[in-house]
């Protein structure tokens, strides 16, 4: 683990705690027969959020360690296909995808021997600091996005607090 301040408050930001909720207590117990109900007014899924996030956190993990890093189109290949369906197996495949590239991405961070302000290869000036920042606030955005819909969906255990 790093003795660096400012590592650490950078994992914390990424873990999504402190201020916001993790994204694992976000998802779990979420019901399959939900995964790809549309809540009120919402025009995507519950499932198409976490492939949302898991897709644009993947992406921003090449363009860290990627010099050859290819920009991906936005916004389609950063959501799924509207009309696109989870399973339970691929919700977990989603959820599983999105904790792997963080903790790749935490383990970047906590790597004392990396320079946080260093310049990223073939970025216009980006640094590590930069892009873990943008994946915590991408994170916690939609994170507490996603919980809000649980809310209106109805969808937390009952002993959710």
């Amino acid at each position: 683990m790093t003795r660096d301040p400012l590592r650490k408050e950078l994992l914390r930001l990424l873990d999504g705690v402190d201020a916001h909720m993790p994204f694992e207590e976000a998802v779990r117990g979420f019901p399959d027969e939900a995964m790809n109900r549309r809540p009120p007014n919402v025009d995507y899924t519950p499932w198409h959020l976490v492939e949302h996030l898991r897709l644009t956190q993947a992406d921003i993990l090449d363009y860290i360690t990627n010099p050859d890093y290819v920009e991906m189109e936005w916004p389609r290949e950063y959501w799924p296909d509207r009309s696109a369906t989870a399973t339970r197996e691929i919700w977990d495949a989603s959820v599983a995808g999105f904790l792997a590239d963080l903790a790749a991405i935490r383990t970047l961070v906590a790597d004392d021997a990396r320079d946080l302000f260093a310049v990223l290869p073939g970025t216009p000036g980006h640094t590590l600091l930069r892009e873990a920042r943008i994946v915590a606030d991408h994170n916690a955005y939609h994170v507490g996005e996603f919980a809000v819909l649980r809310q209106v969906m109805g969808t937390w255990p009952a002993n959710h607090g």
